[in-house]
């Protein structure tokens, strides 16, 4: 597991004893989830002590139990509870939609969940369009094997903005959701810890992984003690990363066609537009490319950093909100810089108050905002913030 250390340099020492704290709290887990009984059985403070001294404590019950969230292949681990196709639809429209799209097409930032799968993998367990090296793309759903792999990453990921937020309850409906759209289960059925062991014998790719990689542990999967793989590990005189230096020159860059117009069959994702110079994009309104657009308003110069409290209070409510997670202060992330925002719309304030309650789609491109549910004074006060410059 911790095999490629093997190929690094000798590390400082107090790397090493940080690598060893987080191993001994790994063992900790693995012990407490193996073995019944007080967390840490036979381990006391003192024998800790003295056998690691200066590094660490036990951890306590309250802290494994936080992080031992994990669902095996053979539902061990599994919280009880269920949920409905019709219940996850309702959570999937509210807090999943904006990101993976109403139906799991996604939008061009994240990779299609639904699609390529059909009613004759469901019977045979294997996807027959994964083997076909002319089908445009490769959905969640066609890929994984396990049911519990899903409802798990769904459990401790989702939603990108507030993780591990949802219930037990919730997870199963929201797997009942997407399950009902691969038409895996009927639009009348309630997932629950009962019956998800059942549902796994539908999965499309049920019998589309192997385990004998010796990555699972023990024979409990059917697994290997030995790797597949027989590579050995550089110690000394190792060669040095490459650095790759090559790049895609502008006369060749529209070769091919317009890449953005080569759409794949399975999720609205596009490729970058070729018609212009990297960096450079024509403007869009409601995502119809536009020949110009008129010139934004000036923006007010930003406040200078220091003690402003309005500032700090609007700063506060973005992270507040979760707004950082698709927006930085002064670069692009996921959608535009605040300093952005304010530059193009100085003075503003209803429109960017409506703007952030409403959500919308083509002022900054297709990547869809969702409508937010903050309260209206917060919309308004970080509405006020960007109008007047976005200042630090």
């Amino acid at each position: 597991m911790f095999s490629f250390l093997k190929a690094r340099r000798p590390m400082p020492a107090v790397w090493a004893r940080t690598a060893l704290a987080l191993l001994l709290g790994a063992s900790a887990g693995v012990h407490a989830q193996s073995t019944p009984g007080p967390i840490n059985a036979g381990v006391t403070p003192k024998a800790h002590a003295q056998s690691y001294p200066g590094l660490g404590r036990p951890a306590t019950a309250k802290e494994i139990a936080a992080w031992d969230i994990d669902v095996r292949p053979d539902f061990k681990g599994l919280p009880k509870g269920s949920g409905s196709v019709a219940k996850g639809q309702d959570i999937w429209e509210a807090k999943c939609a904006h990101c993976h799209g109403v139906f799991g097409e996604s939008n061009e930032v994240f990779s299609p969940l639904i699609g390529g799968t059909t009613k004759k993998d469901v019977e045979t367990g294997r996807v027959a369009n994964l083997t076909r090296s002319d089908f445009p793309g490769r959905t969640t759903l066609m890929k994984v094997s396990t049911l519990s792999t899903l409802w798990d990453y769904i459990n401790r990921a989702m939603p990108w903005t507030n993780p591990k937020s949802l219930s037990a309850d919730e997870v199963y409906a929201v797997t009942a959701f997407l399950l009902s759209l691969a038409e895996v289960v009927p639009d009348d059925f309630v997932l629950s810890d009962q019956n998800i062991a059942e549902v796994q014998k539908r999965m499309p790719n049920r019998h589309g992984m192997q385990t004998r990689h010796a990555m699972w542990p023990g024979k409990e999967f059917n697994g290997m003690p030995r790797p597949d793989t027989q590579n050995v590990a550089c110690m000394n005189n190792c060669a040095t990363e490459p650095k790759l230096a090559s790049f895609l020159p502008d006369f060749a860059r529209n070769n091919h066609g317009n890449l953005r117009d080569q759409n794949r069959l399975i999720g609205p994702q596009r490729g970058a537009d070729t018609t212009t110079p990297e960096g450079k994009s024509p403007a869009l309104a409601d995502g119809v490319l536009q020949a110009s657009a008129a010139p934004a308003p000036k923006a007010p110069s930003p406040a200078p950093a220091g003690d402003n409290p309005a500032n700090k209070a609007a700063l506060a409510l973005t992270q507040k909100h979760s707004c950082n997670a698709c927006h930085a202060l002064d670069k692009k992330l996921v959608g535009p810089a605040f300093a952005e925002i304010a530059k193009k719309h100085a003075g503003k304030t209803d429109y960017l108050a409506s703007k952030i309650k409403l959500g919308g789609q083509g002022v900054w491109g297709p990547i869809p905002m969702p409508a937010q549910s903050l309260p209206e004074a917060d919309a308004k006060a970080i509405a006020s913030w960007l109008a007047a410059g976005a200042g630090k």
